[in-house]
């Protein structure tokens, strides 16, 4: 289990960064689909964060704040040789937003990563950790992060109509 002072005194950890093309399982494998932060954010994370499933907030672009969680590590079950930031945002989405700006909120962790024996428990995982994330959101200390100035972009900014 990781230490839990290596992963509160990073939270609420906010990051900002490019979306990029991840591996392409998210939507077709896991029916989950994420977000993916470009190399370049997930190696300016602390150095000490635990790898895990964290919680928080996310928006694209000037849009509005939504629920997320968020997946940092190698993602064992696929046994990535490369650290990922996988962001799921809890919206539909009306189109795909590779090139906007993603805003991420880290506000708290849900648990370590771990391997699989197969897709159905990951999948099953993950809507755990959703379902978890959700109600954790509604605690007020979460919340009042959702009005953080990380989110509040000039509204003259709008992407791609997000």
């Amino acid at each position: 289990m990781p230490r839990a002072d290596c992963i509160m005194r990073h939270l609420p950890y906010f990051c900002r960064g490019q979306v990029v093309r991840g591996f392409g399982r998210g939507s077709k494998q896991l029916g989950i689909p994420t977000a993916n932060f470009p190399e370049q954010v997930v190696d300016n994370l602390p150095a000490d964060i635990s790898t895990g499933i964290y919680y928080g907030w996310a928006s694209v672009g000037s849009g509005d704040v939504h629920k997320m969680v968020v997946s940092i590590g190698w993602n064992p079950y696929y046994k990535n040789t490369k650290k990922s930031m996988e962001t799921h945002i809890m919206h539909t989405f009306k189109e795909d937003f590779y090139g906007e700006i993603l805003n991420v909120a880290i506000v708290g962790y849900l648990r370590p990563e771990k391997n699989f024996d197969s897709l159905e428990s990951l999948i099953s995982a993950i809507q755990g950790d959703i379902e978890e994330a959700k109600k954790r959101l509604e605690l007020p200390e979460h919340l009042k992060i959702k009005e953080d100035n990380l989110f509040q972009v000039s509204k003259s900014k709008i992407m791609n109509g997000h």
